[in-house]
């Protein structure tokens, strides 16, 4: 892979459509963004209680670059769709802090319309609340489903399995986790205790083994998606862990710090394997910035698995190549906190302060095929498989991300 050093333009823009308000309930924030997994809809809490559901790709004229053809398994119904949806306003009552859609469900052998055999709908979108409600909607319809209740305080990011089981969990600033199962009416399967501090983050392991969560404490956590136990804490941060994310093929996990790092790990031996450190551009910065201006705010990994993207508080977007220590592109940006990629790739999307989304453009590369063998291979395989091969050293040394 050779690093793509062209910086990230400013595709397009999206601003709320309300006049902001001035009461303490208002909160214009946007503190997430999402793509559904086949990038047909663009989810969007623009502050005001109000979420945003925006069908793929932008209508508007400024955005000069196009969506990649969509590639799913339920490409004939998402078609299908796309040419009756609409532009949605979900009002939530509450503050928004998290949004999460389900994975699409896996179509039965001879199903010409993978409807869902538990009765929900296709698509959902889940956002959590700053009353520690869940709300579930339709998103073709834009209707509320139902509301899952139990968190007693922010719910503050919520993850789906990414395999259709419509497994939900979410993170609060109740200190716990939840795992929630909406194939049954909504269910409250499991709560996870072991924060000492508000839950920030959590994201499930692409093959559904895994779940990391991240608070306001220095070491990260991992679970077992099977068994909902501990596996291990994660310590290596000087300062508050507060964004986690695994790559496609869930052979790494990164997370990101008040502390100005990022750390890959191997989430199945807990080895730290690289720390990507933020270290302020100067120009970037003005006279009355503080100590802490590159505290980090949200990471992503690129849906090839080959770059990161971080939103930090020194007014940069930052895209990382994964066998570099220094970023390969910069974008300035204002008040930043959330960041995610494009299903795709091609570009990213941001959250700022001010209720604002901004689309940059990013990498775009053509992954190497030992790359995309590895990628297929550590889909199925474990660190430890991988090292118990009858292969050479070297050869383990790649497929388990020490070199690349």
């Amino acid at each position: 892979m050779k690093p793509v050093g062209e910086e990230p333009v400013l595709l397009a823009e999206l601003k709320p459509g309300r006049p902001q308000r001035y009461d303490w309930k208002s909160s214009c924030e946007t503190w997430s963004v999402a793509f559904s997994p086949d990038g047909a809809w663009f989810a969007w809490s623009q502050g005001h209680c109000v979420v945003k559901l925006i069908p793929w790709p932008l209508r508007e004229p400024e955005l000069s670059c196009k969506a990649p053809e969509r590639k799913s398994r339920s490409s004939k119904a998402e078609a299908r769709s796309r040419a009756v949806a609409k532009e949605k306003t979900l009002e939530c009552g509450q503050i928004v802090w998290g949004l999460a859609f389900s994975a699409w469900p896996a179509a039965e052998e001879g199903d010409t319309d993978p409807a869902c055999t538990v009765g929900l709908p296709c698509l959902i979108l889940a956002t959590g609340l700053n009353d520690g409600q869940i709300k579930v909607w339709e998103v073709q319809t834009g209707h509320l489903l139902f509301s899952l209740l139990g968190h007693e305080d922010v719910v503050r990011d919520l993850s789906f399995a990414p395999n259709g089981s419509l497994i939900l969990v979410s993170a609060s600033r109740d200190k716990t986790l939840r795992v929630w199962d909406l194939s049954r009416d909504g269910r409250q399967v499991q709560v996870l205790s072991g924060h000492v501090q508000w839950v920030y983050c959590c994201s499930i392991s692409p093959d559904c083994s895994m779940l990391c969560s991240a608070a306001g404490e220095k070491s990260a956590l991992l679970w077992s998606m099977r068994s909902y136990a501990l596996i291990r804490r994660l310590e290596g941060h000087q300062s508050s862990v507060v964004s986690c994310d695994f790559s496609p093929d869930s052979a790494l996990l990164v997370t990101a710090s008040y502390d100005a790092c990022v750390i890959m790990w191997d989430p199945y031996t807990g080895e730290q394997l690289r720390t990507l450190r933020h270290v302020p551009l100067h120009s970037a910065l003005d006279d009355s910035s503080e100590v802490h201006t590159s505290s980090l705010r949200s990471v992503c990994f690129s849906p090839e698995g080959l770059y990161l993207a971080t939103v930090a508080d020194d007014r940069l977007l930052r895209i990382w190549a994964l066998d570099l220590r220094s970023p390969v592109a910069f974008a300035p940006m204002t008040n930043g906190l959330c960041c995610m990629y494009f299903p795709h790739g091609g570009f990213i999307a941001t959250g700022t302060r001010d209720g604002h989304v901004q689309f940059w453009t990013a990498p775009r590369v053509l992954s190497s095929l030992k790359h995309l063998c590895r990628k297929a291979l550590r889909t199925f395989l474990t660190t430890y498989q991988v090292l118990a091969l009858p292969i050479p050293r070297k050869l383990k040394e790649f497929l388990t991300y020490r070199t690349f």
